[in-house]
This record gives structure tokens, C-alpha cells and sequence, in this order.
């Protein structure tokens, strides 16, 4: 179900930004396994391939592409911006309740509005717990909204971990001159999310609904201890290994998803 068309007096000026934030984690054994992990993600996520994942997005939420420019970084990293406008054909899908549509830099403007992506490799300095971050920002202004493009980006990173934020700020009027300070229905990003993508995740929200700002956390229900490991699997190591290890990985799931440092 759509919302109802709303007539606006002069142009949409509310912005929407959805945030977009994932985590990656992963043991390695060695010093040398931790390098070649943080050189994998560095290609992994190179520009050309975060280049490719937003002109996605504009793709998804009814944007043109004006301008490219890319710089890539030595020994890791990349930035790109890309100059984007307002596309005149309507998104993919439209934004409803009731329908799901499906160190790197890359910054896109939209009109007065931007699409964002940093990337950051870390790991711990006494053990080899390694987490990968990308923070993703898409920021519109006028009709169009982020949220069309959520589950494409659930499943270009496929993370272990996210944090989602959505807020709208600013307002518009209708032709009756009465202020609009949100213009779809909303009342958690979670029934942005598809069936499949929620059933993969434990979720929890903290929405603060006068100010149309919604958050939701989300981890995997399910652990699969060789999904974390890199250049090595569960049978290589002796099953001490694999209790300290699963619980070292744990508590780190657990310390970034709650946000707090768990006792040792």
C-alpha cells in the first residue's frame, strides 16, 4: 500500500539520511595472516567496487549520475566523489511499509543532498581478532528516500553486524501553507527490511518518534565459527583452540553490538 500523493506548496525540502553502518569480523593466527586479511578487504572493497555498490543505490533511489572522480591510495585506501541530480524517472519502487525493494572514500551529491562511504580496517594488538567497518551515509533531499536502496546494501556486505539510523530533518509545507515534517509512513526501519534479511539478524530498535529519528541494531542469529576464520578452518585447530577462540570472537560481537567493554 502507497502513501497517499500529499500536494506540497513549492519543493520537498525534508531530508532523509539513512546511515548505514557495517562490521566485519574475522581471526587470523599470524601477523602475516592479519596483513593479508586487511590487504584482502582493501581489494575487496576497493573504489571500483564501492563506486559500483552506490551507482547502485542511485540506480535504486532515482538518481543521476553527473560526475565521477576517483583516487585510489598508497599502500591502502581509496577515495571517489560522484556529482549526482535528481533523476526525472521515479525510483525502482516506492517507498511503502507494505513493499520491500530490493580506508576506501566515495562521497556522491545529490542536489543539495550526498551519498557517503568510508571504509576502516582494525585489529586487536594482543590477539588476532580483526574487524573490518564501512560507514555509509545517503542523504536526500526532496521526494526520493534511502530506504529504497536498504536491502541492496544488506546484501552487498552481507556484515555480521549493523547499525542502521534514519532521521528526517527540516520540513515542507503543503498548499495550505501547514508544515510536513515526514511524508511516508514510518515506524521502524526494520519493515524496510525483507523477510529474508530480517530472519538472518537478531534486531533491536530505539526509535524516537517526535523527532523522526529511528535506529536499529543488528547481529547474526546464527554463529558459524569457520565463517570467521581467514586462511584456516575448525579442523586445523584443537578444540581448546576453538573454545578460546569462539569466545574471544563472541565478546567482540557482543562488546560492538551492545557498545560497552565486556569484562575478560
Amino acid at each position: 500500500m502507497e502513501n497517499k500523493k500529499v500536494k506540497l506548496h513549492g519543493f520537498n525540502n525534508l531530508t532523509k539520511t539513512l546511515s548505514f553502518n557495517m562490521y566485519d569480523i574475522c581471526y587470523t593466527k599470524s601477523v602475516a595472516d592479519r596483513k593479508a586479511y586487511i590487504e584482502y578487504i582493501d581489494e575487496q572493497y576497493n573504489a571500483e567496487k564501492l563506486t559500483s555498490i552506490l551507482n547502485k543505490v542511485c540506480e535504486i533511489i532515482g538518481a543521476n549520475i553527473l560526475n565521477i572522480a576517483v583516487q585510489d591510495y598508497d599502500p591502502q585506501g581509496a577515495s571517489v566523489t560522484i556529482l549526482i541530480c535528481e533523476a526525472s524517472k521515479p525510483p525502482i519502487s516506492k517507498v511503502s511499509e507494505q513493499s520491500y525493494p530490493s580506508n576506501p572514500s566515495v562521497a556522491m551529491h545529490l542536489d543539495k543532498s550526498h551519498i557517503t562511504v568510508h571504509t576502516y580496517p582494525e585489529y586487536h594488538p594482543d590477539g588476532g581478532v580483526c574487524t573490518f567497518r564501512a560507514d555509509i551515509d545517503v542523504s536526500t533531499c526532496g521526494e526520493i528516500s534511502p530506504l529504497n536502496a536498504l536491502n541492496y546494501l544488506i546484501e552487498s556486505f552481507e556484515a555480521d553486524m549493523m547499525t542502521l539510523d534514519y532521521r528526517i530533518r527540516g520540513f515542507t509545507r503543503d498548499i495550505t501553507g501547514q508544515k510536513l515534517f515526514i511524508d511516508h509512513d514510518l515506524t521502524s526501519i526494520q519493515n524496510y527490511i525483507d523477510e529474508d534479511n530480517r530472519n538472518k539478524y537478531q534486531m533491536i530498535d530505539v526509535n524516537v518518534y517526535q523527532e523522526n529519528i529511528f535506529h536499529t541494531k543488528c547481529k547474526l542469529k546464527d554463529f558459524v565459527l569457520d565463517n570467521y576464520f581467514f586462511n584456516f578452518s575448525e579442523s586445523d585447530i584443537s578444540v581448546p583452540e576453538v573454545h578460546r577462540i569462539t569466545s574471544k570472537l563472541k565478546k567482540e560481537v557482543d562488546e560492538i553490538f551492545y557498545g560497552v567493554n565486556l569484562p575478560l
